[in-house]
């Protein structure tokens, strides 16, 4: 879906009584939402072994009771390093989201708002950023600032920021030309006043709305980086540092790749499934 498209699905108005209906696949996407925070936020009420720690003799060893997604290679609980995974994954996911948000967002608005040589200026800019294919660049950003969790956040964050310029900067110029605007500004309103009181309002929306798809697509692009050795370094449990370590051991222990992937796919597709619905989508 383009940015124009998705703005206009945003700007749908959903009647209230939809949210009131039984949709399993919302209310499964909020579940698996809710679980992953829960994981991020109080992973000792999940899980009681401890994900740095191995256990003797316990290599390696299958999914079973007691160890629900099996062990790794050095003895550690699959599941409890899923668990306490989710703190880094979404932490650093959420702090790309905010800071592609705020910047891309505000450069948007200036542009939409100031048009003329600003705007040319801002989005042309921000189309050499979009030329650019979103992995390159976060590489680029991260061999630039070094490895690690805060650094790869900051490389996902500009990777999108081009992203929420232009949907904004849309928004924004959208909005400009409203009967109400130019009603505001017939009736004495100044360009800061309008801007802050009718412009902005009604255009962060769909802006919002793009930042919960965009927060799926952070978690993926978080763990390619980690599962390439670019992201969060090891003992730390990341769910794309988990994916990495367990593929030398896929035909002797396949847990150790398949279950935190199958969490990734998880995440992202309730964040999608989220999105849509904050879109105006139904089930």
């Amino acid at each position: 879906m383009s940015l124009v498209d998705y703005a206009a699905a945003a700007r749908k108005r959903v009647p209230a009584l939809q949210y009131l209906t039984i949709q399993p696949g919302l209310w499964l996407a909020w579940g698996v939402i809710v679980v992953a925070a829960l994981s991020a936020f109080a992973p000792g009420l999940l899980t009681q072994y401890s994900p740095i720690d191995g256990i003797a003799g316990a290599q390696r060893l299958a999914p079973q009771a007691g160890h629900w997604l099996g062990t790794d290679q050095l003895g550690r609980d699959v599941y409890a390093r899923i668990v306490y995974g989710a703190s880094h994954s979404l932490s650093a996911a959420l702090a790309a989201v905010a800071m592609g948000l705020f910047v891309g967002t505000a450069i948007g608005v200036i542009a939409g708002a100031f048009a003329g040589r600003v705007e040319s200026v801002l989005m042309r800019l921000v189309d050499v950023l979009l030329s650019i294919p979103s992995l390159l660049l976060s590489l680029t950003v991260i061999i630039l600032l070094g490895f690690g969790t805060v650094n790869a956040a900051i490389a996902v964050g500009v990777a999108s920021i081009a992203s929420f310029a232009r949907l904004a900067r849309g928004e924004v110029v959208r909005i400009r030309h409203a009967d109400y605007v130019e009603a505001a500004y017939g009736s004495g309103g100044t360009f800061w006043a309008v801007l802050w009181r009718h412009i902005l309002p009604n255009s962060l929306t769909a802006v919002l709305a793009f930042a919960t798809l965009q927060f799926g697509q952070a978690i993926l692009a978080l763990s390619t980086l980690s599962f390439l050795g670019y992201g969060t370094p090891p003992p730390i449990p990341e769910w794309g540092l988990l994916i990495a370590e367990g593929r030398n051991y896929l035909s002797t222990a396949w847990w150790l790749t398949t279950f935190p992937g199958i969490v990734v796919i998880a995440v992202v597709l309730a964040t999608n499934r989220i999105s849509q619905q904050l879109n105006g989508g139904r089930s």
